[in-house]
């Protein structure tokens, strides 16, 4: 192969195609699978490059088809709540996932840091993107409208002129089946603390708390925190809510983060977990398996969402999916943990 000093030149297109004795366009539509190119013609393309090491230039290939096969992850949660001070939480494994489905159609994935305004998304060239549990008047969403860039949404869009495809991650059922468990344990003062926002999870929880509690009678007692606070926030919502409402059994923290500085609060005010108070939360991630003792949480399927919401965008991005359509994702499962188990099953 020609060299350029003592260093190998990378093999080119007209190199493929003068070994396989044919046209540079015809090695183009055989390795690009377009164009009409006898099928042995096309395998012998194929095999010749292989044996070349030739590989195409992917920059050169994007600028022709105005793409730039690259999609991004964008969210507005603080990192307080999406991912901790490990970085390690809902956002990234979200992140991943998207990533390896994203990864298997020939796209690349951008990941966006959670900021509170859509600026970081001005620097990347990118198709579309996914936006995680978008707030109400979201930046991240506003920001890709005004570029005119298509996107679909991980989580329920709250805004009521918000008109985008979205993955639905049932957030009033996770309620549903959280405050059932808690119920099943023995818990007859339960109360919900659930982030400042309105984002799905939380409007979809607090819903289905106050129908639950009708039902079962309970006195409905829901609490706000500051989703920038993270456990701290969760922290002090939790000790105003055990002074104001010492009879409390139960504690939702929806927020993992607010769930882990709950059970500090129980902790700190002579209360034991569960016992006393039982404490549970949204988010089956890090945080709630090492919290002490480790929370019940809930299995989301995250993995499952994130590339159906791939899907979704990549359906969007060829003109073939619908701005109201939505994927539901599969039935949530509570995983009971420490946190919340008072009876115990018989065998």
């Amino acid at each position: 192969m020609p060299t350029s000093g003592s260093v190998p030149r990378p093999p080119t297109i007209a190199d493929v195609a003068r070994a396989a004795g044919v046209s540079r366009t015809t090695v183009s539509h055989a390795l690009n699978g377009i164009g009409k190119v006898d099928p042995r013609t096309r395998e012998r393309v194929r095999h010749v490059a292989a044996e070349l090491g030739y590989r195409p230039n992917l920059r050169a290939q994007r600028l022709r088809r105005g793409q730039a096969r690259v999609i991004a992850l964008a969210s507005s949660m603080p990192v307080a709540v999406a991912g901790g001070p490990s970085r390690l939480g809902f956002y990234m494994e979200i992140a991943a996932a998207v990533a390896e489905s994203a990864l298997l159609h020939g796209y690349a994935l951008v990941l966006v840091p959670p900021v509170r305004s859509g600026s970081g998304l001005d620097s990347v060239d990118i198709d579309g993107a996914i936006v995680v549990e978008p707030d109400v008047n979201d930046a991240a969403a506003a920001h890709l409208k005004e570029r005119g860039l298509p996107y679909v949404a991980l989580g329920r869009p709250v805004s009521p002129e918000e008109a985008a495809p979205y993955v639905d991650l049932r957030g009033e059922l996770v309620a549903e089946k959280l405050f059932s468990h808690l119920y099943e344990q023995g818990a007859r003062r339960p109360a919900l603390i659930v982030g400042s926002g309105e984002r799905h999870s939380s409007v979809d929880a607090r819903a289905a708390y106050e129908r639950i509690a009708e039902a079962y009678g309970w006195p409905p007692t829901v609490v706000t925190a500051p989703e920038t606070g993270g456990e701290e926030a969760g922290y002090r919502s939790c000790a105003e809510l055990l002074a104001t409402h010492p009879e409390t059994d139960a504690v939702c923290g929806l927020v993992d983060a607010f769930a882990v500085g709950a059970v500090r609060a129980i902790k700190d005010s002579g209360r034991a977990v569960p016992d006393d108070v039982m404490v549970v939360t949204r988010y089956d991630g890090l945080r709630a398996r090492t919290c002490e003792p480790p929370l019940t949480a809930v299995d989301l399927h995250l993995d499952r969402a994130a590339s159906d919401a791939v899907e979704l965008l990549l359906g969007r991005l060829r003109g073939d999916v619908a701005t109201d359509e939505v994927v539901t994702s599969p039935e949530p499962r509570v995983i009971p943990r420490a946190s919340s188990l008072r009876i115990t099953a018989p065998v």
